[in-house]
């Protein structure tokens, strides 16, 4: 299970140069001109994690391999973009698939840097941009009830759902998100989110892009997006896009003490993946021995017989056990040997639900 981030905005707000850091290359053209996105790029990127890291130091495996993260980057959107405007619509379809939405904002004024409005005015900005993903949603809803209709003279079955997609229309109809909806907790709306991946379901993280200055003081663009992030239960970070491109060719630790200079304890694009996973609800655990140290993404609150199947679906089916260490005695004793002699590893039937960081060993027979 990996992570997907798609990344959405007016053009021009600082996508582009956000994407080339998030990826550690120059996997975007950023360009000082609307639309220099024009083909969705795509990047899987390991997950920044210390505690695989440290893992890595005490097994000395033959490989390490983080947790990942799929970022989706489409051209910037513009009013209209639902009824053909710009070149953003054209790749909706890519950000569909992901599981949260980084929303960049731009909040920082600068001649010399092109917005399609007069200036940045991050509240009808983001308004801009949620009326679109609502009006693609519900082109796509509308298509789908016309198919509806024919089946369901054939399968009474469906009816629940037509019936639910009906007042969904009127729903984001009104130019309100799916999120809001009142029956998203119903089977009816799981079946029908399962096919059509509604945009606007998916949980939101805000990014204010600021300059320089932004970053040690919050102006009234941040205030700006803070509030409606607030308003919406959205999770929300305070980013220098340029800066964050700017330590991609630093070092670990150059890049530390570069931060501390901001008085971060961390990048703004670390923060936005880590939100990422705290907004779905994700968490790791971690497979070590000779051969590999590697993190492993679930869902919080999963089984140990669930948490297998991400591995393998013959670990989930043939499940016996699982042997536990958490990861706090597995530094502290070091070795998996130690972890055994000193009493701290356990074993976990098939009700264990498993915690972040868990180091596991599982039994099974097929």
């Amino acid at each position: 299970m990996a992570l997907g981030i798609g990344i959405v905005g007016l053009p021009n707000v600082g996508k582009s140069t956000a994407f080339n850091a998030l990826t550690k290359a120059q996997n975007a053209e950023a360009a000082n001109y609307p639309f220099c996105t024009i083909e969705p790029n795509k990047a899987i990127v390991p997950l920044p994690d210390s505690r695989i890291d440290t893992l890595t130091e005490l097994v000395n495996p033959d490989q390490t391999l983080y947790a990942t993260v799929e970022f989706v980057d489409i051209a910037g959107l513009v009013k209209g973009a639902s009824k053909g405007e710009g070149l953003g619509n054209q790749f909706l379809g890519n950000i569909r698939e992901t599981s949260a939405i980084v929303h960049v904002v731009r909040c920082f004024d600068d001649d010399n840097v092109i917005h399609v409005n007069a200036k940045p005015n991050p509240a009808d900005d983001i308004v801009v941009i949620q009326t679109e993903l609502v009006l693609a949603d519900l082109e796509q809803l509308e298509r789908k009830i016309d198919r509806f209709e024919k089946q369901v003279r054939g399968d009474k079955k469906l009816q629940p759902i037509m019936d639910l997609a009906v007042a969904l229309r009127e729903h984001l109809g009104e130019g309100k998100p799916a999120s809001s909806f009142s029956d998203i907790e119903t089977d009816a709306y799981r079946i029908l989110n399962k096919e059509l991946q509604f945009i606007t379901s998916k949980k939101v993280i805000y990014a204010a892009n600021v300059d320089e200055e932004g970053l040690s003081e919050e102006n009234e663009y941040i205030a700006a997006v803070r509030k409606i992030a607030n308003e919406e239960n959205a999770e929300m970070v305070v980013l220098c896009a340029k800066i964050e491109e700017e330590m991609v060719g630093m070092s670990d630790e150059e890049r530390a003490e570069f931060l501390e200079s901001l008085g971060a304890a961390e990048s703004g694009l670390v923060q936005v993946i880590r939100k990422g996973f705290h907004a779905l609800g994700l968490i790791n655990y971690f497979t070590a021995g000779p051969k590999e140290v590697r993190a492993w993404t679930i869902k919080e609150g999963w089984t140990a017989p669930q948490a297998a199947g991400v591995i393998h679906t013959d670990f989930e089916r043939g499940f016996i056990r699982a042997e536990v260490i958490s990861y706090d005695h597995y530094v502290e004793h070091k070795t998996e040997v130690a972890c055994k002699a000193a009493g701290v590893m356990r074993v976990e039937g098939k009700e264990y639900i498993v915690e972040d960081g868990d180091v596991m060993h599982f039994r099974f027979s097929v």
